[in-house]
C-alpha cells in the first residue's frame, strides 16, 4: 500500500489537525483515547514506546492487501491497539517480549551446535530460582523432575489468564465479538503449539493471525532491523505464523509499502496521527458515559498488575467522589475527580512487580522507578488533548501541600481541590489495603495518621470529608460534621481553578 492510498483522514492528521481543530467542534473519538492509552499498555510489556501503534499500521496494511471487509478492518483495528490489554496481571506478562524470547530459545534448540539449549537454560533457571543453593546436587535434580510438568502447566494457566483478561476488558469497552476473540487468541501458533486452546492453522481466527504477525514484525524491527524481522518471520513461517500472511508481508516489504512511518526511529506523534486516521469511525465522537467506561476499563488494567492492588483504582475513585460530594463539588468537577482517580496509577504499569510486591526496603534505584509513575501517568494522559486538566490532576496524586511530594514538588498554591481530594483518597486506600510489607489498618488508625499529616502535607478539609463519608460508624457522624464546618470557616490558599468557593456554603 502506497502512502498516497492511506485514507484521507490520515492526510488530515499529517497536516497537524486534530478532529476538534478540523471541524471547529470539540469532539473526541474512541481511537484518540485508545491510541494514547496504548502507550500505557506498552509499559506492561516493557515494549518500545509506540509498539501498539506501529503494530496497528503494519497489521492494517497487511489486512488491506488481503482485501478484508470494512467490518473486519474495524474489528482488527481495535484488536491491534488493545492486543496486550490483558498483560498487566501479575505473573501473566507473556506478551511480545516473552514470545520473542521463546523464538530465540526455539532457534537455539534446533541449532545443531547447541543441542538441548532450551532445556538446559530452563533447567538452570529452575535450579537457580527455586532450589536452595546448598542442597545436594542429586536432590536438586530430583526436585527438577517434578517441577518441569508443573512449570508447563503454570505457563498454560498464565496464558489463559492473560487471554481471558484481555477479552474481558475489550468486552467491557463495548467492542465487537470478533475483536474480543482476536485478543483471546493472540498466543495461538500456526502449528498448534500455542495457547490458550492450542488451535492450529485455519482454526485460529484470521484477525488473530494478522495481529500476531504484526506485533512480532515490530518487536524484531525494534530490537534488530526490519530486514532481520522479515528473516525471522520467514524462519517461523508455518510454525508460528500463517505462511500466506508472511508472503503478503514480504510482498508489501518488497514494494516498499510495509514500514512507512512505523520504523523504530520514526516520529511517534506522526505514527499516532496516521493510526487515528485509519479509525473506521473517526467521524463519531464518544459521549461522557463512553469515556467513563474507558476509564474504568483501564483502571482494571492497572489494578490487575498486582494482587495487592486489586480494585485499588476503583476504590480510590469511589472514595474521592464521596469526598467531593461531601465537600459540595459541582457535578462536572466530580466527574473529573472520578476519571482522574480511576487513571491516577497508569504509570505504575512501568514499575516491575518485583518492586511493587517487594516485602523489604526498596533500593535507591527501585525507589526512583516508583516515584516516576505519576509523571508517566501525566505524560500518557496529556497525549489526549481534551484530557490536559485531567492529566495534571491525576499526575499530582503524590504531591503534598508543603512541597515534599513527588514527582514535581508542587506546593499548596499549585494544587487544586481535585488533586487534594485524590491525594487523601489514595493515601487512605493504600493504608487500609494490605501490602507485602505490612497489613492494612483500620479506618480509625488510617484517619488518625492522615490527621497527623494535616495541614502541612494533606488538606484538613479533605481528611475530615473522608472521615465523614468512610467512617463505618455512620450512625454518629456529628463530630465529623462539626469539625468540617469549622474547617470551612478558615481561610485557604487555593488556585482559582480549584472550585474552593464550593466550600464556603
Amino acid at each position: 500500500m502506497h502512502e498516497a492510498s492511506e485514507p484521507a483522514r490520515g492526510k488530515q492528521y499529517l497536516n497537524g489537525l486534530t478532529s476538534a481543530q478540523a471541524t471547529g467542534v470539540v469532539v473526541i473519538t474512541f481511537s484518540e483515547i485508545i491510541s494514547a492509552l496504548s502507550f500505557a499498555i506498552d509499559l506492561t510489556e516493557d515494549a518500545a514506546p509506540g509498539h501498539a501503534l506501529r503494530s496497528c499500521l503494519l497489521g492494517m496494511r497487511i489486512a488491506r492487501a488481503l482485501g478484508m471487509t470494512a467490518k473486519e478492518l474495524e474489528s482488527l483495528y481495535y484488536a491491534l491497539l488493545l492486543k496486550d490489554v490483558g498483560c498487566s496481571s501479575n505473573g501473566s506478562r507473556l506478551g511480545h517480549k516473552v514470545r520473542r524470547d521463546e523464538h530465540r530459545e526455539n532457534e537455539a534448540a534446533t541449532d545443531p551446535r547447541k543441542p538441548r539449549a532450551r532445556e538446559t537454560q530452563r533447567a538452570f533457571k529452575l535450579i537457580q530460582g527455586e532450589m536452595h543453593a546448598e542442597a545436594p546436587l542429586r536432590q536438586r535434580f530430583r526436585r527438577l523432575l517434578h517441577m518441569e510438568p508443573r512449570q508447563r502447566s503454570s505457563d498454560q494457566e498464565m496464558i489463559l489468564l492473560r487471554c481471558e483478561r484481555g477479552a474481558k476488558i475489550t468486552r467491557k469497552l463495548g467492542l465487537s465479538a470478533a475483536t474480543c476473540d482476536t485478543v483471546f487468541a493472540l498466543d495461538e501458533r500456526w502449528d498448534g503449539a500455542g495457547g490458550p486452546l492450542r488451535r492450529q492453522g485455519q482454526a485460529i481466527p484470521l484477525l488473530a493471525r494478522i495481529v500476531t504477525l504484526a506485533e512480532h514484525l515490530d518487536a524484531f524491527a525494534c530490537e534488530c532491523t526490519p530486514a532481520v524481522a522479515m528473516d525471522r518471520m520467514l524462519e517461523q513461517s508455518g510454525r508460528w505464523f500463517d505462511p500466506e500472511l508472511v508472503q503478503v508481508a514480504f510482498a508489501l516489504d518488497h514494494a516498499g509499502q510495509l514500514w512507512t512511518h512505523c520504523l523504530p526511529a520514526d516520529d511517534l506523534d506522526l505514527c499516532r496521527q496516521l493510526v487515528i486516521g485509519l479509525d473506521p469511525e473517526a467521524s463519531h465522537g464518544v459521549d461522557a458515559d463512553e469515556i467513563d467506561r474507558i476509564c474504568e476499563a483501564f483502571a482494571d488494567v492497572v489494578d490487575a498488575k498486582s494482587p495487592f492492588t486489586y480494585q485499588h483504582s476503583l476504590g480510590v475513585a469511589q472514595i474521592a467522589v464521596s469526598m467531593g460530594t461531601t465537600l459540595a463539588l459541582p457535578p462536572d468537577r466530580l466527574r473529573v475527580v472520578q476519571r482522574a482517580a480511576l487513571l491516577h496509577d497508569l504509570g505504575k504499569l512501568a514499575v516491575p512487580n518485583t518492586i511493587l510486591d517487594k516485602s523489604g526496603r526498596l533500593s535507591v534505584e527501585e525507589w526512583h522507578a516508583v516515584i516516576e509513575h505519576p509523571r508517566l501517568t501525566q505524560q500518557i494522559l496529556s497525549r489526549i488533548e481534551p484530557f490536559a486538566e485531567l492529566a495534571a490532576i491525576a499526575g499530582a496524586h503524590h504531591e503534598k501541600l508543603d512541597g515534599s511530594g513527588y514527582p514535581n514538588g508542587l506546593r499548596e498554591d499549585q494544587l487544586g481541590i481535585e488533586s487534594r481530594v485524590i491525594a487523601v483518597a489514595d493515601t487512605y486506600r493504600a493504608m487500609t489495603e494490605g501490602r507485602p510489607y505490612r497489613p492494612g489498618v483500620s479506618h480509625a488508625v488510617a484517619v488518625g495518621k492522615l490527621r497527623e499529616l494535616t495541614p502541612h502535607q494533606l488538606d484538613a478539609r479533605c481528611v475530615e470529608a473522608l472521615d465523614l463519608c468512610c467512617n463505618p460508624a455512620r450512625g454518629t457522624p456529628a463530630p465529623a460534621l462539626e469539625h468540617l464546618a469549622q474547617l470551612r470557616k478558615r481561610p485557604a490558599s487555593v488556585p482559582a481553578g480549584g472550585n474552593w468557593q464550593a466550600f464556603s456554603a
